[in-house]
């Protein structure tokens, strides 16, 4: 394994890929979601800093592990999916720092708005497996406002606070492959 990541376009491998969320439920507990269908490109220039990404998620492919609650996600007090199916990232730029080496600028669109977010990325190196195909490994997250992507819906509750809390923490784990 190596933690040089060769320069060239990597495309992303969404069956050894994960894109997931946290968020805050009853202002005591997290619920933890993620997205099954999703898909993206990595463009790694030789200097790491001109590199760029772009991803596509399908809101519809939500998953929180209960039927009623992703139903409810789906709706228009939600992600609004009949005219907003698809979300998307592109970076604006790439720089040195975060805690994970690299700081990600980019457009993140949610539900028709597009506003920018920096993900903290660590590049976890590369590797060949065992078709001789190149793969490299990216961990990321950040920390959006939802209603910022006017995702507002709420429910106060009787002992005070929310019911589901504004803050939500994207990570994603990534697998891309080299493209010949």
């Amino acid at each position: 394994m190596s933690n040089t990541i060769a320069a060239g376009t990597w495309a992303i491998d969404p069956s050894h890929s994960e894109i997931s969320f946290s968020v805050r439920h009853l202002m005591v507990s997290k619920v933890r979601g993620h997205f099954t269908k999703f898909s993206g490109t990595l463009t790694i220039a030789e200097d790491n800093t001109k590199s760029s990404v772009t991803a596509e998620i399908d809101a519809a492919s939500i998953d929180t592990r209960d039927e009623n609650r992703d139903n409810h996600l789906r709706t228009n007090e939600f992600f609004d999916i009949e005219t907003h199916p698809t979300w998307t990232f592109a970076s604006t730029a790439v720089r040195t720092g975060g805690k994970g080496g690299y700081l990600v600028d980019g457009n993140l669109t949610i539900k028709g708005v597009t506003k920018p977010v920096v993900l903290d990325l660590e590049v976890a190196g590369t590797s060949t497996d065992p078709w001789g195909n190149t793969k490299a490994g990216f961990s990321a997250s950040t920390v959006i406002n939802r209603k910022d992507f006017g995702v507002e819906w709420n429910a106060p509750l009787e002992t005070g606070g929310v019911l589901v809390g504004e803050e939500v923490t994207l990570t994603l784990e990534i697998q891309a492959a080299l493209q010949a």
